[in-house]
């Protein structure tokens, strides 16, 4: 029996889930439909533009998406202290950026509001917004409903556009949280779209390594700050400069981002695509990563565990001890994918929140 999402995403356990969002039969998403000839590539920006809005209200924050032709990936970050520190009116100024609020916040925003009772009402449904602005299935609802529309009426019908609720996957350690994201960024190489990642167009991959290569050019050279200069990547398509991504934060022990160094992640990155291509299957280099050797895992471990993603592990991913505890939690005996974590997890290195 599947297991209810309520008990899927919980802050207590970690505040990282992979999402996954696939479309229903021959529905496209985005590329090219070989039976039609017809294009849906542009589909692409509208996820984009929407990821964009989404990252900028909720108390959500992206560490990684890919979008490909017939679903999109996910990482998201639940940032429950920057919720925690909405004023009531910040909490509605966003909330209704989505949504109406309905007349009595409509007049609470231009000061109508004059009774006790009123006021009180308002402050309850803020509450309310609070908790659903760091929620994960609100905010998959709020970019899969908006996506699903414009392709239908696109496509001039109506009726399901994706399979289902999105798929969710708890990440419970660093290495799971490394491994997924290493997964969702390689996905365009994987398929054979692109040979390296900064040709990775809709990654976060491909947009972390422009804006990087802007800000090192800048720091080189500060009169090109100037210039107001942009990313190539994001020349071509315009928002995704603009989509707001988790910080990388070095080993930082607060909620401020991922907790490692950008170009650990980078190199990363590179040298698994590197390393699992179908004509380098035995390569791995003389020296391992810094980042592997800090985390404790080896290379033929870290290739297995990114390797097939979504179809190794299911609701959770980490180390047994942390599965142990969540079966105790939900009086279950085992999950699925759990020998696939007892023997890929060493669970030594207990994510840091």
């Amino acid at each position: 029996m599947p297991i209810a999402r309520k008990h899927q995403i919980s802050l207590n356990d970690t505040p990282f889930y992979h999402c996954i969002s696939r479309c229903v039969r021959r529905a496209f998403l985005c590329g090219e439909d070989s039976y039609t000839g017809k294009s849906y590539e542009h589909r692409k920006q509208w996820v984009a533009d929407r990821l964009s809005q989404l990252a900028q209200v909720f108390a959500i924050d992206v560490c990684s998406y890919a979008v490909m032709s017939n679903h999109f990936h996910g990482v998201l970050k639940i940032n429950q202290v920057k919720a925690q520190s909405w004023a009531i009116d910040e909490i509605i100024e966003r909330w209704t950026q989505l949504f109406s609020g309905g007349t009595l916040v409509q007049r609470y925003k231009i000061g109508q509001c004059k009774t006790e009772a009123e006021s009180s009402k308002v402050i309850e449904l803020a509450e309310i917004w609070r908790e659903r602005l760091m929620d994960i299935s609100w905010f998959m609802r709020c970019l899969n409903e908006s996506i699903a529309r414009q392709a239908n009426t696109e496509d001039n019908c109506t009726g399901r556009f994706w399979e289902g609720r999105f798929k969710c996957q708890a990440l419970l350690d660093e290495q799971a949280l490394l491994a997924c994201m290493t997964y969702v960024d390689l996905n365009p190489i994987r398929a054979g779209i692109c040979n390296t990642l900064e040709e990775s167009e809709f990654t976060s991959i491909a947009q972390r390594l422009a804006e990087f290569t802007t800000q090192s050019a800048i720091h080189q050279n500060p009169e090109i700050k100037s210039l107001n200069l942009k990313p190539k990547f994001s020349t071509e398509h315009p928002s995704l400069s603009d989509i707001l991504l988790a910080d990388f934060v070095a080993g930082s022990q607060t909620q401020q981002g991922i907790p490692y160094a950008l170009e650990d992640y980078f190199e990363l990155v590179d040298w698994t695509g590197r390393a699992i291509r179908d004509d380098k299957k035995g390569f791995i280099p003389e020296s391992e990563l810094k980042i592997l050797h800090k985390l404790g895992i080896g290379t033929d471990t870290w290739l297995e565990t990114v390797g097939n993603f979504t179809h190794q592990f299911r609701t959770f991913v980490g180390p047994k001890d942390k599965l142990a505890t969540i079966c105790e939690q939900q009086q279950k005996k085992w999950l699925i994918g759990i020998q696939t974590c007892r023997r890929l997890f060493s669970g030594t290195n207990p994510i840091i929140t």
